[in-house]
Order: structure tokens, then C-alpha cells, then sequence
């Protein structure tokens, strides 16, 4: 069986030419992680595509920290936003929306679909708030999403690993489901044997900060992408593939 694909969520080129030395695929770019991504600047989209090449992009758009229900400014917002990524070169968006009842919000899926044009189209965890999410991969295989980013509707992607079954073989090759939410390495050959097409972690680690800081100013930390442990979990899924085949 194909081994997994490996994508970690970056937010800078750095961390991108991190990521692929590493054993990456693709990236999902961001910024803010902390408060589970927003979208990049125009700036930071163009350095990565620069870095790694813009097929291996896949560019967050988000415009606000909180829930997945969105007014029609902010559906425009976002659509708008889609339409520039992709013409800096972005081979893919992630996106996600819902209803204010748990459903997947269609009419901005749609919007958001016909403004990526070609480049593809990831629904991201907000999947993960729904109470069954498996129950909506048909609505998101009609909407033509190319994969789905989720941890099973678990905390923790190991522990979703029976609703990333189920989603698997509702998804029967139709939409790729990619696993993603507090993977630690010592979880992917648990998470891969459920069949997913793809593992997805932020491989994060502190920077050693030594800016000043002060009122106004944040925190002196932050996070990068540590190259190691990229290196690591392509290793392990490597050797789930090797298990599998």
C-alpha cells in the first residue's frame, strides 16, 4: 500500500524549506498557529511559493480566530482572499464553514470552490466540531474538495483513530482524508493503519528568543519548525508503509 503523505502546517519560508528537507510533501501555510492558524500575508505566500514551489502550498484562509460561521462580508473576504493565493501560485486553499445548526455551509463552500478555479480545495477541522463528522464527507465530495484535514472529532487525532476509519471507507477514494490534530510521532503508525491518505502536524518547537518585550509588545516567543522532527515522522510513516505493504 502507497505510504502516506506528509504535510506540515508552517508559517514562514523558513519553516517551508524546513518541511520539505524533512520529507514533506506540501505545507499548509499559515500564520498564528497559536490560536489554530489564520491566513498569511500576500508577502509570506509569495516567499514560500519562492521557497518550495507554489504546488506544494496548500494557504490557509482564515480571517478570524473562533467559530466557522461567517456572515456575507466575510464569505467575500474569504473568496477574494482565495482568488489571490491561487494567483500567487498556491497550489491548494483550506477553508471550512458551517451553519449555524452543524451543518457544512454550502452556499460559501460553493463560493469559495469557484474561486479557487484548479487549485484545490481543503475542508480543515472544522469538521472536527460537528458530532459525527463522517456524516458530512458525501456533502463534501459533491462540493469537489479535494481532501479533508481532521482528527477524527477527537482531541487528538490518535484518538479519532475509528471515526478516521469510518471516514475512510465512506470516503472510498473519492476525497482523500487526511489526518491532523496533536499528532505526536509515536502516533503515526497507529493513525496510518486506519487507512488514511495523508498525516498532517505543525512540527513545531520554540525559537530561542532573546527580543526584548514589554507592554504592547507580546511575548519574546514563538515557534518554528524544527526540521528533526519532520525528519521523524516521515521516517515513521515510511515504516508504517513498509509495515502495510
Amino acid at each position: 500500500m502507497a505510504v502516506p503523505a506528509l504535510e506540515i502546517a508552517v508559517q514562514d519560508a523558513a519553516g517551508a524549506r524546513a518541511a520539505v528537507a524533512g520529507g514533506a510533501v506540501r505545507v499548509e501555510l499559515c500564520q498564528a498557529l497559536g490560536v489554530g492558524g489564520l491566513t498569511p500575508s500576500a508577502g509570506t505566500i509569495d516567499q514560500v511559493a519562492a521557497a518550495i514551489g507554489g504546488e506544494r502550498v496548500a494557504v490557509l484562509i482564515r480571517p478570524r480566530p473562533g467559530g466557522f460561521v461567517y456572515g456575507a462580508e466575510e464569505i467575500a473576504l474569504v473568496a477574494s482572499d482565495i482568488a489571490d493565493a491561487v494567483g500567487r501560485g498556491a497550489g491548494g486553499v483550506v477553508v471550512g464553514a458551517l451553519t449555524i445548526d452543524g451543518a457544512v455551509d454550502t452556499g460559501a463552500m460553493r463560493a469559495w470552490v469557484d474561486a479557487a478555479g484548479q487549485a484545490d480545495v481543503v475542508f480543515h477541522r472544522a469538521i472536527d466540531t460537528l458530532a459525527a463528522p463522517e456524516t458530512v464527507i458525501e456533502d463534501l465530495i459533491a462540493l469537489g474538495v479535494k481532501r479533508v484535514l481532521t482528527s477524527g472529532g477527537a482531541a487528538r487525532s490518535i484518538d479519532g483513530v475509528s471515526a478516521l476509519e469510518r471516514m475512510v471507507q465512506i470516503s472510498a477514494g473519492r476525497i482523500e482524508i487526511m489526518a491532523g490534530g496533536g499528532v505526536a510521532v509515536a502516533d503515526i503508525a497507529s493513525i496510518a493503519a486506519a487507512g488514511v491518505d495523508a498525516v498532517h502536524l505543525s512540527a513545531r518547537r520554540p525559537a530561542d528568543a532573546t527580543a526584548p518585550s514589554g507592554p504592547g509588545g507580546g511575548a519574546p516567543e514563538y515557534d518554528v519548525t524544527d526540521g528533526g522532527i519532520v525528519a521523524d515522522a516521515a521516517a515513521a510513516l515510511q515504516l508504517s508503509g513498509d509495515g502495510r505493504s
